[in-house]
């Protein structure tokens, strides 16, 4: 999350590539908060994946909020729901390797 907070108060991660560094920055987003919700995840015992879910989304709103704050930056409540999507897909990548690990899939 500190890391996250960092990267945050960068004034301008702008690469200058265009629409490629707008997928990328956006593809960074769903990377990092899915990598958020499995940390949490785990440290909740793989119980309750709503709740590690909900840590993390309220980290990334308070995370835009954050943003609006740094010279350069914009939040947008359109980035949380990118977030939401690696939270999605980061579920969805742990029962599948669980299930093929033949392990009982989390709750």
């Amino acid at each position: 999350m500190a890391l996250i907070f960092a990267l945050s108060a960068q004034p301008d991660l702008n690469s200058g590539l265009g629409t490629a560094d707008l997928i990328l920055r956006k593809l960074a987003h769903m990377l990092e908060y899915g990598a958020l919700f499995v940390l949490w995840w785990r440290a909740l015992r793989w119980k309750v994946p709503p709740a590690a879910a909900v840590i993390t989304l309220a980290y990334a709103a308070t995370d835009e909020y954050h943003q609006h704050f740094v010279s350069g930056r914009v939040g947008a409540p359109h980035d949380v729901a990118i977030d939401a999507a690696g939270v999605c897909l980061a579920y969805l990548a742990v029962r599948a390797l669980r299930n093929r690990r033949g392990r009982p899939a989390p709750a």
